[in-house]
């Protein structure tokens, strides 16, 4: 199956946007999950339905809602582009940031499972050697839930590569900065005798991810091994 160079650039596109996103949004599920975790935290319900609810939006909604917040008129958008001189809308960082937030959930899905699975009386033999919260995360809870991260990262990985709606809404459809394998098999649909290019292009996402969910079974297979399951 051989590309275009168009074709090849809609795929760096797609792989550089999902990585920054995964940057991004990785440590910061890792954050939440384990905080989801813990059983005496203030406001969990609603942090819960906060960080799960780009699962259940349309991606469009969500793409609207960056747009309001990022960008250059945005409450966020206008302090970054002031002081900062950063724009996210309509950039290879706002599709970043667009993919990023709507794998999140996926993400943090995953590492709650992984940290559920981690025995809580190694945590409190942590807690009764002096050790705190931040230790106990780095030293006990971080390690033996890192094939979850790991599985967690994939899955994240491979959502970034597929995401459509929040992108377009956000980061618009420009070759080379934010035209990723899903805007250029749209834009191919829409463009005469383009079929051929949208199939090409189409199972080339297929593969991606289908390689990135047996990676991903594989790993969770692996963490609940390591669980005692």
């Amino acid at each position: 199956m051989t590309l275009t160079p168009e074709e090849w650039l809609a795929l760096a596109t797609s792989l550089m946007v999902a990585a920054r996103a995964l940057v991004f949004a990785l440590p910061l599920a890792v954050a939440v999950a384990w905080m989801l975790t813990r059983p005496r935290l203030p406001g969990r319900f609603i942090l819960n339905a906060l960080a799960h609810a780009p699962l259940v939006l349309p991606p469009v909604v969500v793409g609207y809602a960056l747009l309001l917040l990022f960008g250059i008129r945005g409450p966020i958008g206008r302090i970054l582009f002031e002081t900062l001189h950063i724009r996210l809308a309509f950039t290879g960082g706002g599709a970043a940031l667009a993919a990023g937030v709507m794998a999140f959930p996926l993400m943090l899905r995953a590492l709650k499972l992984s940290f559920e699975a981690i025995d809580p009386g190694l945590d409190i033999a942590a807690r009764s050697l002096g050790a705190g919260a931040l230790d106990r995360f780095l030293n006990v809870s971080l390690p033996l839930a890192a094939p979850g991260v790991a599985a967690a990262a994939i899955v994240g990985f491979a959502a970034c590569l597929g995401e459509f709606g929040a992108i377009i809404t956000f980061a618009a459809n420009v070759p080379g900065e934010t035209q990723t394998l899903p805007l250029a098999i749209y834009a191919a649909l829409q463009t005469p005798g383009g079929d051929a290019t949208a199939l090409k292009l189409s199972v080339l996402s297929f593969t991606i991810a289908i390689v990135a969910l047996a990676l991903s079974e594989v790993l969770a297979r692996r963490a609940q091994k390591l669980a005692g399951r």
